[in-house]
C-alpha cells in the first residue's frame, strides 16, 4: 500500500472520529442539498461551539458558515440571467434584511403567463392579509401531501432547506429579481444553483413547519419585500400575469390592508403616476408607544378626536395598548 493510498484510507476515518467527538450535544437542524461542479453534495447544518457550521455528509468534513455560503455561490461568477452577485445567499430564505426598499417600485416581466404551482383546480384556503394568528404574507393553496409542486416561472434555485415556520422550503429567483417561495413541502426535487424551467417540479407538497394541515404556502418577494401574490398572478384559470410592468405600493405589500378571508379588489397599477396617486390615497397607520393618548395622536396627524375614533370604530374613552395599530387616515 503506497503512502498516498494510506492517506486516502486514514483521512476520512480521522474526520469521522473528529466529528463524532466534537458534535456531542450539537443541534442538528436540517440537511441542505448543494450542487457544485455537477456533483450532488449534501451538507448538514449543525451548531459547533456555539457557531453555525456545515458537515459534508460524504466526507464528514466540517466547514464554516462563510465557507458554505461561498461554496453555494461558487458559480455566481458565471453570468446568467437569474444570478446577481449581491444577496445570492443559500443559507436563508430572506437575505435582504438590510435593504430598505422605498415604495412605489416597479417589477417587470418578460412574459404574460405563468404556470400554476399545483396541478388541477386551484383552491385558495387563506389569502394575503390579516388573520387571527397575525399577518399572512402569502397565499395558501390546498393540496394533499405528496402532490407535485411546480415553479411558476423559469428561474434559479437560491435556497433549499428547512426554515422555522415555513418548514421545508424552496426559493426560486427569477430574471427580474422577483423570488417565489414554496413552503411546507414534504420533499425536495431541486438543489441550490439549479437552473429550472417554468413548470418544472421543485418538490412535493406537505405539512412541515408551522402548518395546520397540508397545503402550499406561496410567497412572492422582491428584494425581500412580500407582495400580494394575487396582485401579481391571476389564479382565475387564465394563468395570466397582471401586467408586464407592475407598480407596487405600500398597499400591495402590507397584509394590514387586506383580509386573508376574502378576495381583495385587484386593480393593477401600470404607471408610476398611477402608483403615486394610489399610494397617496392609501390608509395610514400609527403604532401606539408608551405615553400615547388618543387626543395626542389626533393632534399629531391634524385630526379631530371624533374623526380618529370614527375611523377606528372606538370611543374617546378607549384604553390604548402599547403596540396597538391605529388608523390615522
Amino acid at each position: 500500500m503506497t503512502f498516498i493510498t494510506l492517506l486516502r484510507f486514514i483521512l476520512p476515518l480521522f474526520a469521522l472520529l473528529t466529528f463524532s467527538h466534537s458534535t456531542v450535544g450539537q443541534i442538528v437542524t436540517e440537511t441542505f442539498p448543494v450542487k457544485t461542479d455537477s456533483l450532488d453534495v449534501f451538507f448538514e447544518k449543525i451548531v459547533l461551539d456555539g457557531h453555525i457550521s456545515y458537515r459534508n455528509e460524504s466526507t464528514n468534513e466540517i466547514i464554516s458558515e462563510q465557507d458554505y455560503i461561498t461554496l453555494c455561490g461558487a458559480d455566481t461568477h458565471v453570468h446568467d440571467q437569474f444570478t446577481t452577485h449581491d444577496y445570492w445567499l443559500c443559507d436563508r430564505v430572506n437575505p435582504y434584511h438590510d435593504v430598505d426598499l422605498p415604495t412605489p417600485f416597479m417589477i417587470s416581466f418578460d412574459q404574460t403567463h405563468f404556470t400554476h404551482p399545483v396541478d388541477g383546480e386551484i383552491v385558495i384556503t387563506s389569502r394575503f392579509g390579516r388573520r387571527r394568528r397575525g399577518p399572512h404574507r402569502g397565499l395558501d393553496i390546498d393540496l394533499v401531501t405528496g402532490d407535485i409542486v411546480r415553479s411558476v416561472l423559469p428561474g434559479k434555485v437560491r435556497f433549499v432547506g428547512y426554515s422555522r415556520g415555513h418548514g421545508k422550503t424552496v426559493v426560486v429567483r427569477h430574471a427580474n429579481e422577483v423570488e417565489t417561495v414554496y413552503a411546507h413541502l414534504s420533499a425536495y426535487d431541486v438543489k441550490v444553483n439549479d437552473i429550472i424551467s417554468e413548470g418544472q417540479i421543485i418538490g412535493k407538497g406537505g405539512n412541515t413547519g408551522n402548518s395546520r394541515g397540508s397545503h402550499l404556502h406561496l410567497e412572492v418577494r422582491y428584494k425581500g419585500v412580500c407582495i400580494h401574490p394575487e396582485y401579481v398572478f391571476n389564479f382565475d384559470g387564465s394563468q395570466s400575469i397582471r401586467s408586464m410592468d407592475l407598480w407596487v405600493t405600500n398597499g400591495w405589500k402590507s397584509p394590514r390592508m387586506h383580509s386573508s378571508y376574502r378576495e381583495s379588489d385587484l386593480t393593477p397599477l401600470v404607471t408610476e403616476s398611477d402608483a403615486i396617486a394610489s399610494q397617496d390615497a392609501e390608509p395610514r397607520y400609527h403604532r401606539v408607544v408608551r405615553g400615547d393618548t388618543l387626543s395626542g395622536i389626533a393632534r399629531s396627524y391634524s385630526l379631530g378626536l371624533k374623526d380618529l375614533c370614527d375611523i377606528n370604530r372606538i370611543s374617546k374613552n378607549s384604553i390604548l395598548r402599547i403596540g396597538q395599530v391605529i388608523q390615522v387616515r
